[in-house]
């Protein structure tokens, strides 16, 4: 995103757009006005109806997960050259049958010289084993010397290995001096063990091959040779590819491959939809929409208020809270088990970020420093980022995740190198605390949002703050950008929340109805699929806003005391929330829980007539 994107200056608060469309209201019939309410009222409940109707069309199966022990990543090697092969001829077929004969002929031509390649290649390797099987090495190595593969010296070495062996099996021992001196002793650091080359000395003064401890279980020449051609063909994944036999492609086998995945992604849900779902794209994984309505489960464990909770990795397996107790804890989302405890922190933690594969975490504290964990590895910091003054109250991972962004309340922003722990970059310009900042998805701008009640951009290479946004009337205590970059969520001690569209610099929604005036941080997200707001309140509930008319549609609760944070996770259905009563809940869709209002007094009624 460039600056050029920010060249609209928008600094009024979204009431002053609706005051003037008022104004101009005014100047209507009484009937034109009448029938504008009346028609806007009908849009926002036939857009309330429809989501509480998309939100019932799912069926809760419970757990969500797979039967089988392993992740589906080890099924399909995408380095393997006959699957790169049926792949292009799943995309050859795929053109043609679209009528794009150009592009797959060329498509087709490209994929034919690079199978030349790879045949000549082949057929001079197969020349190699040849050479190896007849003895014949100093073929071997002119056949050697043409070819380039990154184990090279390696494999030399075991040439040279079995040529000695064989010399020495013949007590040619003046040869065989010769070819360890000349050849074996440059290439000593590739033995497999560190005493196989002083067994090969050794040698020189045995009657026997089987006399040295490293080749008590060699088997004779040829057997030797036979082994070298099978480590050869390890080496480089050697495999022959038969040509011989055309290829036949099922019709339209790229399409059926892709009506698998999704289905396999909606068997494997924790909804499963009433009907067939229409899926409108393959750039993203299907998940169902669903409008939570009952809590799932309480993770009880904190000694205190929790400030931050974060679902771990993409697949949201596990989820992590930061709590003014000063320690993390790491929960099973499944089954609300407290799987780790991560002690360090001498202060309450503010905010956790993770990485997408969920193997680091990443803390920031009251005690001034941020803290990166290893979740694999055991139950202490990784490494101790030091530097600002004071509360740290924000920490972001980079979208390459090689580096953070931190801020607090030394009105300072720091671009942090993982890898170092040294600060590369630091930003100035906010007259207050930050409270939250975020990388947008293409990691070259940082959005700060601060208790100066304005939200900045700045450039990640310059440094310079490119744009601030100061609609709001309150302390900024929270950022977040949607998955594209194009949209802004924002909290506020306005108690309102905002939506700002990126491209204009301005805001388009405003989402009231909970409470944020105090001294909390309370922040908000987006829901499911994006076209949900979630987020906490001081008045002990969570609050879910429906995206494109700003309608409060849903309530959970209520909880003992500020809900701080709400953080939904599309992999796993859920929303997790956490709070001031130092619980960590999670919430799903329950069909036999009424999900409206009137179903809620409807409900009661039947109830208190029984």
């Amino acid at each position: 995103m460039s600056q050029n994107v920010f060249q609209v200056s928008y600094n009024q608060d979204s009431t002053e757009h609706m005051e003037t469309s008022d104004t101009v209201r005014n100047h209507e019939p009484r009937e034109n006005l009448q029938q504008s309410s009346f028609r806007e009222q009908q849009n926002e409940k036939s857009r309330l109806d429809i989501i509480y109707e998309r939100s019932k069309d799912v069926i809760p199966v419970g757990k969500q997960s797979r039967s089988v022990p392993w992740h589906y990543e080890q099924i399909i090697d995408p380095n393997d050259r006959r699957l790169k092969q049926d792949i292009i001829r799943l995309i050859v077929q795929y053109l043609q049958e679209e009528d794009y004969l150009y592009s797959a002929a060329a498509l087709q031509d490209e994929a034919n010289v690079k199978q030349k390649d790879v045949l000549a290649q082949q057929a001079h390797l197969q020349r190699v084993t040849t050479a190896i099987l007849e003895g014949d090495w100093a073929e071997v190595e002119k056949l050697c010397s043409q070819a380039t593969f990154k184990n090279l010296k390696s494999f030399l070495y075991e040439v040279y290995k079995q040529q000695y062996l064989e010399l020495v099996d013949r007590q040619e021992y003046q040869k065989a001096f010769v070819l360890l001196q000349k050849r074996l002793k440059s290439l000593e650091g590739y033995a497999q063990r560190m005493e196989e080359f002083h067994d090969l000395c050794y040698l020189l003064t045995c009657k026997s091959v089987n006399e040295a401890k490293s080749f008590r279980d060699w088997n004779g020449i040829m057997a030797g040779r036979e082994a070298l051609v099978e480590h050869f063909s390890r080496l480089l994944d050697f495999e022959v590819t038969d040509t011989s036999a055309p290829v036949q492609v099922p019709p339209s086998r790229l399409v059926q491959l892709l009506q698998q995945a999704v289905a396999y992604q909606v068997e494997f849900s924790r909804y499963h939809p009433k009907a067939p779902p229409r899926v409108k794209t393959l750039l993203e994984d299907y998940h169902c929409f669903v409008l939570p309505n009952r809590e799932r489960q309480c993770f009880v464990g904190h000694k205190s208020n929790v400030k931050c909770v974060k679902f771990v990795g993409e697949n949201g397996a596990h989820l992590v809270s930061g709590s003014s107790d000063n320690t993390l804890i790491y929960w099973d989302t499944e089954t609300g088990e407290q799987l780790a405890t991560f002690i360090g922190h001498t202060s309450r933690i503010w905010d956790v970020d993770v990485t997408r594969g969920g193997g680091f975490i990443a803390s920031a504290s009251g005690d001034g420093t941020v803290r990166i964990w290893d979740v694999k590895s055991d139950l202490r910091s990784k490494s101790i980022i030091h530097g600002h003054v004071r509360d740290v109250y924000t920490v972001s991972y980079h979208p390459r995740e090689n580096h953070l962004v931190t801020g607090g309340y030394d009105k300072s922003l720091r671009l942090v190198d993982v890898r170092t722990g040294q600060t590369i970059k630091t930003f100035t310009g906010h007259d207050a605390s930050i409270s939250k900042a975020v990388f947008n998805p293409h990691g070259n701008l940082i959005l700060s949002g601060s208790k100066d009640s304005t939200i900045k951009f700045w450039d990640v290479i310059s440094g310079v703050c490119i744009k601030t946004l100061s609609s709001h009337l309150g302390e900024v205590t929270s950022v977040e950008t949607n998955a594209s970059g194009s949209l802004l969520l924002s909290s506020s001690k306005d108690n309102s929340n905002r939506l700002w569209d990126l491209r204009m610099a301005r805001p388009i929604r405003r989402f009231k109805g909970h409470q944020n005036t105090s001294k909390n941080f309370i922040r908000v997200g987006f829901g499911t699929n994006e076209e949900l707001v979630v987020g906490g309140s001081e008045d002990g509930f969570v609050y879910i806003w429906d995206i494109e008319t700003s309608n409060l549609v849903q309530k959970l609760g209520p909880c003992v005391g500020p809900v701080y944070s709400a953080q939904w996770n599309n992999r796993q259905s859920l929303l997790a929330s956490c709070g001031h009563d130092g619980i960590v809940r999670t919430w799903w869709f329950d069909p036999s829980v009424p999900l409206t209002e009137e179903e809620k007094v409807h409900e009661r009624s039947e109830y208190l007539s029984l």
